[in-house]
């Protein structure tokens, strides 16, 4: 065989070795790598103690920076609880360090291009793994060929090129987190990127994790109010539920997200917002609407802007995902909203196609659905073994003309527990939230109700059914009678009643009231002009004349007959208009 053929050993050291030394290095390659090598010795008078020994893409580093190296390593992986003290174990570590000759794997760039590098020389890389490139850039892993890996760089490409080393981390993809996130507008990577200084972690976890399995989970029962009484009275959402919102651009979708997060305050619910490919302009009048009413308190946001390049908005909602498993496992109760996943699923794509991957349906690859079920799967209601937190995820998906049988929303709407459907002709009416209600729904539904809740709102959905029905059969006709005209006005007085204003999410209590009041038929003769302000008005007075049944309704017990008739006899009396 010859040298050009065997295998490429490199010794680089300040002193020549010896003739002994050189064999034990021989015998030790032979033994390792089965095979004999062509062995080279090059000098390198930076190197003042030990050595550095390259066969083919292994590298074995054993000088003194090297073995530093090692220790630092070491000392990352000590493990603190809660309260202990890290000082022994520090030193503990450092007792109990023993440098290895372990072999490093360096590669090489072939490619790079619009956030992707292609690299050699890294057999033993693992999907998900931090490579580190020049200047510090950072990527992942996300394709394994048989003499190559893909890698997505989370950096920017512009310090990468065609023949630089990349060094493996055999860490996998994390992100920061802890309770000093919370107020805060980070990137993609939990860097904070609103001018208001550094961040301490508490920790790191990765960005990538298993969801929980079935017997970590318990059912989800207790409701995650969005004060929207459109969607708590028919479409409620449960704490760890997976609830879709769903709509044509421009039809208020981030509006619902927005109210249910300014509805936690006070509860205890911590509230994640990731936006994924949307104008930093807009994310920035989001977080000030936050901040103007006291929910960036308990709120973190997570930006990809549609500037960032495509592997950012792609590892946005893993990030914060892992920030809300955080608390999750704290036993805290955590609503992220993810915005959207269409924007992601399309970052999804250009990723998947510059790796050259075999694109399918709409040209989105095959493990697409994968992408997302693996996000949301990850929201539940742990067990009380498990702490009881949990994570209520909102995903939003947007659509085009309305057609819900398109690749991406199909994926979703099978993955999550409902949806909430946004139809653009009633937003365009004036029906604000413009929410479907025979296209909506929720696989929770009643189990995330109290009690008050239910026994208010039950015939309200067959009533809405009822006046669609009749409205298209009589819109055509010249003549309608007492009757029928009386029963479109109460279909309208109830339509009248789920028009809600931004910013105003009502409680669960205002809401029953009203539910009681609009289905008993004593809201028809109210002037639709001012509809939404004598609601505000009915609220305020009749809680100040009856605090007894509002003290009843806050408690979650069903209401009585005799509760019903007294809310249906002061709102037929009209003091509040």
């Amino acid at each position: 065989m010859s040298d050009q053929q065997r295998l490429r050993a490199l010794l680089y050291s300040s002193v020549a070795p010896t003739p002994l030394q050189r064999a034990r290095f021989e015998r030790f390659i032979e033994l390792k790598y089965s095979e004999r090598c062509y062995f080279l010795w090059v000098r390198d008078p930076n190197i003042i103690d030990g050595f550095r020994l390259e066969v083919g893409s292994d590298v074995y580093d054993w000088t003194v920076e090297g073995r530093l190296s090692q220790l630092k390593d070491a000392m990352r992986a000590v493990r603190v609880e809660p309260g202990e003290d890290i000082i022994p174990l520090l030193k503990k570590a450092v007792d109990d360090f023993v440098p290895l000759a372990a072999a490093e794997e360096i590669g090489t760039v072939l490619t790079v291009g619009d956030g992707v590098a292609t690299v050699s020389g890294l057999k033993r890389a693992e999907y998900g793994e931090i490579l580190i490139f020049e200047d510090g850039v950072r990527g992942m892993v996300q394709n394994i060929d048989k003499k190559s890996v893909g890698c997505i760089l989370f950096d920017g490409d512009e310090s990468v090129t065609a023949g630089s080393p990349v060094h493996r981390t055999k860490r996998s993809a994390g992100v920061p987190v802890g309770e000093g996130f919370i107020g805060r507008v980070t990137d993609a990577l939990g860097v904070p990127i609103d001018g208001k200084g550094e961040i301490t972690p508490s920790g790191y976890r990765p960005v990538e994790h298993p969801a929980p399995g079935i017997a970590e989970r318990q059912p989800v029962s207790e409701p995650m109010r969005t004060g929207l009484l459109a969607i708590d009275s028919m479409f409620p959402i449960g704490r760890g539920q997976r609830e879709l919102i769903i709509g044509d651009r421009q039809t208020g979708k981030t509006a619902i997200a927005l109210d249910a997060i300014l509805n936690q305050k006070g509860s205890g619910v911590i509230c994640i917002y990731v936006a994924i490919g949307q104008k930093a302009s807009s994310v920035r009048q989001l977080v000030t609407a936050l901040e103007e009413r006291g929910a960036m308190e308990y709120t973190t946001v997570l930006l990809a802007s549609a500037s960032d390049p495509a592997p950012l908005q792609y590892i946005a909602p893993y990030a914060g995902c892992a920030m809300a498993e955080y608390f999750m496992e704290q036993g805290k109760d955590v609503l992220i909203v993810y915005d959207d996943l269409s924007k992601h699923a399309v970052a999804y794509r250009s990723i998947s196609l510059v790796l050259g991957r075999s694109p399918g349906r709409e040209a989105y690859p095959g493990d697409v659905f994968y992408l997302h079920s693996r996000l949301l799967e990850r929201s539940a209601k742990l067990s009380a073994e498990k702490g009881g937190g949990s994570m209520t995820a909102l995903p939003i998906v947007e659509t085009l003309a309305g057609n819900v049988s398109s690749y991406i929303p199909t994926n979703i709407i099978s993955i999550t527990d409902g949806q909430i459907f946004l139809d653009t002709a009633l937003f365009r009416s004036g029906q604000r939230p413009a929410v479907n209600v025979g296209l909506s729904v929720s696989r929770v539904g009643g189990d995330a109700m109290t009690g008050a809740m239910k026994s208010a709102s039950g015939s309200l959905r067959l009533e809405l059914a009822q006046y669609r029905e009749m409205k298209v059969f009589t819109q055509f006709s010249n003549y309608l009678d007492d009757s029928i005209q009386k029963s479109l006005r109460s279909g309208e007085t109830l339509m009248n009643m789920l028009k809600q204003e931004q910013y105003a999410p009502y409680e669960e209590w205002e809401q029953v009231v009203i539910l009681c009041a609009a289905i008993g038929k004593c809201l028809d003769s109210l002037p639709q002009e001012r509809f939404g302000e004598l609601l505000h008005s009915l609220c305020d007075r009749f809680a100040a004349k009856r605090p007894d049944i509002v003290d009843r309704i806050r408690s979650g017990s069903k209401v009585s007959e005799e509760d019903r008739a007294a809310i249906e006899e002061f709102a037929r009396a009209g003091s509040y208009a």
